[in-house]
């Protein structure tokens, strides 16, 4: 059956609770000390079943000082009920009501006149045609208008019908997206433990699955599942429910909070908006603190406008917020300003990205206006080249924007189909950042080749340095993409350039001179020789070091492998005969110099043939 959520507006004492419970028979006000005063301090919850269509109901307060409660109940609404008092016509909060539910972009609405038991038909018109003007220019210009009494009964059949008409014409939300309910009440059951109430804004949620409390990051799973009272297996969309929750003390929950699917949604306390300011209000400034409410969230922020140091009343503008609390936000979520002193509704506005750039230079006006107006796949675009060489998860996409995941993932196909984006290893790139990346690695490769002729490629961590990858570890997905390069484990190379062959003649009398027993030229002393720089020697020694002809001593030393094989076997000869070995004695065995003698044996320990003791040397026994 089809699920609507109705939400009440108007002044204090016009009657919201009581033509609630004429229309339903619940009480909605639940609190003790609401039922003394007579007044809804804090949101109320019923319901009206119909044969066709079920209509939950959230009651919210009146009173000025409880905007911030009336706020909390408002994220989820489709439709509105306004409710003016017949004797005493508009009044402030009533107006208030309806700006904030017009921010909000709710479509549907009806108004009930209530206490039109108490005044003649004159008075009753007169309140009309206030009402009338009250609502010119917003959603309820066009919405019926129904006299009633909660006390008498008058017309509560009638209001009643015609909620259901309004409630049948209300498109569905979607249970497409990612589960979300943010939680407008938290309280403990006997034998259940901790129990969680909102109105689930998208997508849906069955017993036993694994949720996450957000923005404390508190995992947990569903216990039980009701709305309206009625256990269900299943929840979705469009719903009031009830989640008991497990393993989560109620403490650790508040208003605000939002239950959602784990590793999808995460907190940000600065978000990029765009923001409209209401007509009958002073300019806002650029760097002022605000009131900042989304869904049943409430937090206080510091504004920052692009371009701009003010915005009139009537106006609107592109702005950062950054909030003193981390909310949870989706592109596309809808929000509401109020002044930070004194108090007054100032605007609203919509999410634009929830994780924008922190730099100016990385937020052009046509992205800004991409991301409040155009098509999905645009959105998403913008939103991946904003990542840069970050790039994004198709995951964190999903939980970036307000949409159905499977529109996400037909958006992501098409503009991989367009080619402007590449999925590496379902991580999205923009086509712009690959460019960007490919230009910069082929101009790196090819100066490494030309410096470097002899290596086999540029290994990739020196790739990361050299190009400044270190925070962008990501963007190597991309290399096998790039056609002009070729990896070879963790080596990369230009595909069109081999690495240049040793000349025979140069190779021959580089190991003529490492033939010196025990004494050979060190790099330096041996490049200068050869007439080559120390670097181009140093590749030419690896490679001949790696067919196998000389052995690399440590970075400045080599010897050949049959002067390497001797002097482990005169090793081998005097450990038969001796358990230890002074450096003295090893310089004396190879009739050399001390600073040699050093040298190989620092060799012969890291290769684990002998083993230093104090200022002697012993044989490593092999198994």
């Amino acid at each position: 059956m089809k699920k609507v959520i109705l939400g009440t507006a108007g002044h204090i004492d016009h009657g919201k609770s009581s033509v609630v419970k004429a229309l339903t028979g619940i009480d909605p006000d639940r609190l003790k000390e609401e039922k003394e005063r007579g007044i809804t301090i804090d949101l109320g919850f019923a319901n009206i079943v119909y044969p066709d269509v079920v209509v939950g109901i959230v009651d919210v307060p009146g009173h000025e000082r409880l905007i911030k409660n009336m706020l909390a109940g408002v994220g989820g609404m489709d439709m509105v009920m306004l409710v003016v008092a017949a004797d005493e016509g508009v009044m402030p909060q009533t107006k208030e009501h309806l700006a904030i539910c017009n921010l909000l972009k709710i479509k549907s609405g009806i108004i009930a006149l209530n206490k039109a038991d108490l005044v003649d038909e004159e008075t009753l018109e007169l309140a009309k045609e206030d009402v009338k003007e009250a609502v010119k220019g917003t959603f309820l210009e066009n919405a019926e208008i129904v006299a009633v009494s909660a006390k008498t009964g008058l017309n509560i059949e009638v209001l009643k019908g015609k909620i259901r008409e309004l409630a049948l014409k209300v498109s569905e939300k979607s249970t497409g997206g990612i589960f979300r309910m943010p939680i407008d009440r938290v309280f403990t059951l006997k034998g259940f433990g901790t129990v969680v109430t909102g109105t689930v804004l998208s997508g849906a949620i069955t017993i036993d699955s694994p949720v996450e409390i957000l923005p404390a990051g508190i995992t947990s799973k569903v216990r039980g599942l009701q709305s309206h009272g009625q256990a269900l297996k299943e929840v979705y969309a469009g719903q009031r429910v009830g989640i008991n929750l497990q393993g989560v003390s109620k403490e650790d929950i508040k208003r605000g909070d939002i239950v959602t699917v784990p590793g999808k949604l995460k907190p940000s306390s600065f978000i990029e908006v765009k923001l409209e300011l209401l007509k009958d209000v002073k300019p806002l400034k650029h760097g002022i603190p605000v009131h900042f409410y989304l869904t049943t969230s409430e937090t206080v922020g510091k504004l920052k406008l692009f371009n701009k140091t003010e915005v009139l009343p009537d106006e609107e503008a592109y702005a950062h917020i950054k909030l003193q609390d981390p909310i949870v936000a989706m592109a596309g979520d809808r929000f509401i300003l109020r002044r930070f002193s004194p108090l007054e509704t100032l605007g609203g506005g919509i999410v634009i990205d929830p994780e924008p750039p922190r730099k100016k230079k990385d937020i052009t006006p046509e992205h800004l206006e991409i991301l409040f107006s155009g098509a999905l796949y645009e959105k998403l675009e913008v939103k991946i080249k904003r990542r840069a060489f970050n790039g994004i998860s198709i995951s964190e996409l999903e939980g970036w924007i307000n949409s159905d995941i499977i529109q996400i993932k037909t958006a992501v196909d098409e503009l991989i189909k367009k080619r402007r984006i590449i999925n590496a290893e379902n991580h999205l790139f923009h086509i712009d950042i690959f460019n960007e990346f490919k230009s910069s690695l082929l101009n790196l490769l090819k100066e490494f080749h030309a410096t470097n002729p002899f290596k086999e490629g540029l290994p990739k961590e020196e790739l990361k340095v050299k190009l400044s990858l270190d925070r962008f570890p990501k963007v190597l997905m991309l290399l096998p993409y790039i056609e002009d390069v070729s990896i070879q484990g963790n080596t990369v190379k230009l595909k069109s350039v081999s690495k240049e062959k040793i000349d025979p003649l140069l190779e021959e009398k580089i190991i003529k001179e490492l033939q010196k027993e025990f004494q050979p030229p060190f790099k330096d002393e041996l490049a200068q020789t050869l007439s080559i720089s120390e670097s181009k020697l140093t590749d030419i020694l690896k490679i001949i070091a790696k067919q196998g002809k000389i052995v690399r001593i440590n970075d400045s030393l080599y010897l050949t492998i049959e002067n390497y094989n001797k002097m482990i076997n005169l090793l081998k000869d005097f450990f038969s005969k001796k358990n230890e070995m002074t450096v003295s004695e090893f310089r004396t065995l190879l009739n050399t110099t001390r600073k040699y003698a050093i040298a190989y044996l620092e060799h012969l320990d890291s290769q684990k043939i002998t083993l230093r003791v104090g200022e002697i040397r012993k044989m490593v026994k092999r198994g």
